[in-house]
């Protein structure tokens, strides 16, 4: 597809552009006629296919000493696990974290030495790491995962920022915790910057090895496919899996533990737009214009790529093309979503549904 920069105007007031950068790179041949090369081409396939998307995330990082220590012994599983380092080193143990954090000289960094802000305050020291998770679906092989991200690691990260990593198959993804050293090791005063073309560039060089190793993968940005919801926040979204984790264990187990706390977050999001049923549907619309402009940029440039294809003699990927933008769900804000939940689960549980419902099932 071509580039494509959409600027609009969010709801709710104020002046913010919205850049969206659409994947495939078609170049203009002679007389402005677009045209895709090899390479566009098999990224059309494989976004138009679904094929597997790899994600490539940053999940925070340490300020200080301590917090970096703390987030090694977390993913090392407090000494379960073993950790590779830049130096093709594998180390395990309960010291395992405080050994790293020794050899990379965390102490000497800048910001070692700065004032840890006040509660409730911001917290502006610089990272002293960067922790970065890299993951695929369910369903690849882990070792495969992992292969892939020892590539990943030596091409961006080898002789200029230390680095330790560790493979979790715990979860259904397999994924891989990277830990990165801010600061250079051979240039003082250089550091590493993690910015949004950083992450797509990342993602998409993460694919290729994913590919590399006989693994299918795709890096596009969710719009493109058709997903405005953003993903949830880390600590959200472990919270949540706790919640449900809790749900499903049988009432004996769950009298003996407990009980995960619910997210504050997600309860006043929930409340906002029990509060908008009330009364203020409008309220539910907040953000629908922004997100309607994004998918009429993006249905533009697919319907831009299937007529290029159609030029270039290749109807049958032109119509895959139309069958995917045919699919892509309606845009719907994250309060219309909420409500729409809200109110199937509402119907369920009425006291009419509850009376019609044989004894046995009442209290389920």
């Amino acid at each position: 597809m071509p580039k494509r920069m959409v600027k609009s105007r969010p709801a709710g007031g104020g002046d913010r552009d919205l850049t969206l950068d659409i994947v495939s790179h078609g170049r203009r041949g002679p007389g402005g006629v677009l045209r895709f090369g090899q390479e566009q081409i098999q990224q059309i396939k494989r976004t138009v296919s679904r094929t597997p998307e790899v994600m490539v995330k940053v999940s925070g990082g340490g300020r200080d000493s301590g917090g970096v220590g703390a987030h090694l012994k977390y993913i090392g599983r407090h000494g379960k696990l073993e950790l590779e380092t830049d130096e093709g080193l594998t180390v395990q143990g309960k010291d395992a974290a405080l050994e790293i954090a020794e050899d990379w000289n965390l102490d000497q960094c800048r910001s070692q030495y700065r004032p840890k802000p006040a509660e409730g305050e911001k917290d502006t020291r610089p990272k002293m790491v960067h922790n970065i998770v890299l993951s695929m679906p369910a369903g690849t092989r882990p070792e495969k995962v992992l292969a892939a991200a020892r590539v990943f690691a030596r091409e961006n990260f080898a002789l200029q920022h230390r680095y330790a990593m560790v493979l979790h198959t715990d979860q259904a993804h397999p994924h891989v915790h990277l830990v990165v050293k801010c600061e250079h090791e051979y240039e003082p005063g250089k550091r590493l910057y993690i910015r949004k073309d950083t992450l797509r560039r990342w993602r998409e060089q993460f694919a290729d090895l994913m590919r590399e190793q006989g693994v299918a993968a795709n890096a596009t940005p969710r719009q493109v496919r058709g997903q405005l919801r953003r993903p949830q926040r880390d600590a959200i979204h472990h919270r949540l899996r706790a919640m449900r984790a809790f749900g499903q264990l049988d009432a004996a187990t769950r009298s003996q533990r407990a009980a995960p706390k619910p997210s504050t977050f997600m309860r006043q999001k929930v409340m906002a737009v029990v509060n908008a049923l009330k009364g203020k549907v409008d309220a539910l619309e907040g953000g629908r214009e922004t997100l309607q402009g994004t998918r009429n940029a993006v249905l533009a440039d697919w319907q831009l790529t299937a007529a290029a294809l159609r030029r270039q003699g290749r109807g049958e990927l032109a119509a895959q093309v139309d069958r995917f933008v045919a699919q892509m769900p309606p845009v719907q804000t994250d309060a219309q979503r909420l409500a729409a939940q809200w109110m199937a689960w509402q119907r369920e549980f009425t006291p009419e549904r509850l009376r019609s419902r044989p004894p046995d099932e009442r209290t389920r």
